[in-house]
Order: C-alpha cells, then sequence, then structure tokens
C-alpha cells in the first residue's frame, strides 16, 4: 500500500466512493481515474478501491501498467497523452478509447495500425492557448469530415482541457461552447461520427463540466488528497 494515500485503504476507498455517490446524478457520466502521477502500486490501490475504468497520458507509463495489470480484465484502458508516430503501434490495439485525436496523420497512421475500429474523441483547444494541444474550435468540423477516409476511427465524441484558472466563468463559457460544438457535429449526421459523448472536466472542474453535458470525466488529483 502506497504512503501517498493517507489514511491507507479505507480513505481511499471512501474518496472514491464519495465521488460515486455525486455521480448517482448523473447516470450517464462515466468516471475514469488519471493516474499520471500515480505509481503501478498506487494505480492498483485505486483498482482495488472501485475504479475500473483507467486513463494515461504517457506511452512508456501506459505499457507498463497495461502488462502488469493484465489480470485485471475488467479495466477500461483510456489514453490521454500526445501519441508520437513511432509508438503508434505499441498502444493502438490495446487502448480502448483515445481521448487526444487533434490530427489527421494520427488519424491515419492509426487507422492503418488498428486491428478494429477505436473509439476516439477529438481533442479541442477551447481555451486558444498557444501551448495547449488540440484542433481550434472553428476547425473541428472539417478536420471531422477529413476522417471519412479513415474507416477505423470512430469519433464518439469531443475532449478539451479547460483554462487552468480560479474565474469559473471563463470556465463555464468553455464548457457551454463545447456543448454547442458537439451538437453541431451530432447534427451533421455521420455514420462515422455519431459524437454523442463530451469528455471533459477534472478534479478541479468536474462540477461544472457535469452542467454542460460532460459523459467521461477525468480524475486524478481529487483521489491524491
Amino acid at each position: 500500500m502506497s504512503e501517498r494515500f493517507i489514511g491507507g485503504f479505507m480513505g481511499l476507498k471512501e474518496k472514491v466512493q464519495e465521488v460515486k455517490d455525486f455521480l448517482k446524478d448523473y447516470p450517464n457520466v462515466t468516471l475514469i481515474a488519471a493516474t499520471k502521477y500515480m505509481n503501478l502500486e498506487e494505480t492498483k490501490d485505486l483498482i482495488d478501491a472501485g475504479i475500473s475504468e483507467i486513463g494515461e497520458n504517457r506511452t512508456d507509463m501506459f505499457l507498463e501498467k497495461y502488462s502488469a495489470l493484465k489480470d485485471y480484465k475488467h479495466i477500461g484502458w483510456h489514453f490521454f497523452g500526445v501519441v508520437q508516430s513511432r509508438k503508434i503501434k505499441d498502444i493502438a490495439n490495446k487502448i480502448n478509447c483515445l481521448h487526444s485525436l487533434d490530427r489527421y496523420s494520427l488519424a491515419v497512421e492509426l487507422n492503418k495500425k488498428l486491428n478494429e475500429p477505436l473509439d476516439c474523441f477529438i481533442q479541442v483547444n477551447i481555451s486558444e492557448e498557444p501551448n495547449k494541444q488540440g484542433v481550434p474550435a472553428n476547425k473541428v468540423k472539417s478536420f471531422v469530415k477529413q476522417l471519412e477516409n479513415c474507416p477505423k476511427i470512430k469519433v464518439i465524441g469531443l475532449m478539451c482541457i479547460a483554462k487552468m484558472t480560479f474565474d469559473e466563468e471563463i470556465i463555464h463559457k468553455s464548457f457551454k461552447k463545447m456543448k454547442r460544438l458537439k451538437e453541431e457535429i451530432e447534427d451533421m449526421n455521420l455514420p462515422y461520427a455519431p459524437c454523442h459523448e463530451l469528455s471533459m472536466g477534472m478534479s478541479n472542474d468536474y462540477k461544472i463540466a457535469l452542467q454542460y453535458g460532460a459523459t467521461m470525466i477525468r480524475l486524478g488529483r481529487v483521489f491524491l488528497t
């Protein structure tokens, strides 16, 4: 048991249950644990505490955990981070969902490597910060149309990382914009891009994200406190 989870296993289990209890009013929302800052032992603790969906940002750490936790058959694996072209083949047929599709070249290479269609979120740079990954909001529709040429890419929704700010009004505006953009893509009625999902909301802002239709939330730090 990791000493990082102060209070021991029961403390962590109670924290997971606290989040799950809050989500009872949102039955269509999937809780994903973002384990970027957790080592293998801590990730195991989290699974034992009741988490069944795990998300990683780094290819090397994902591969280490995927291999070590292969006996946990009930785990769903999500990838949030930048996918380097040379590492696409390493994760393509291991993850259940990619949350960071942000360029056509990545889609093309994934399409070549995948054995089966993969659920993907298009990452949107909704805050328009120059240092952030993601497709600009005004280019998402054209990007979606390009993906018609990648039959193994299934665009189930949009993903964003809101600006880190104490100004909640900025966060509200970003999530509202994401909801509207998702609906516009839904209205395109593309069979390969149903776009019914929104992956948005992290430990500091997930309660706001839920107000705007988030269907997958990515929580990490909330389990470390």
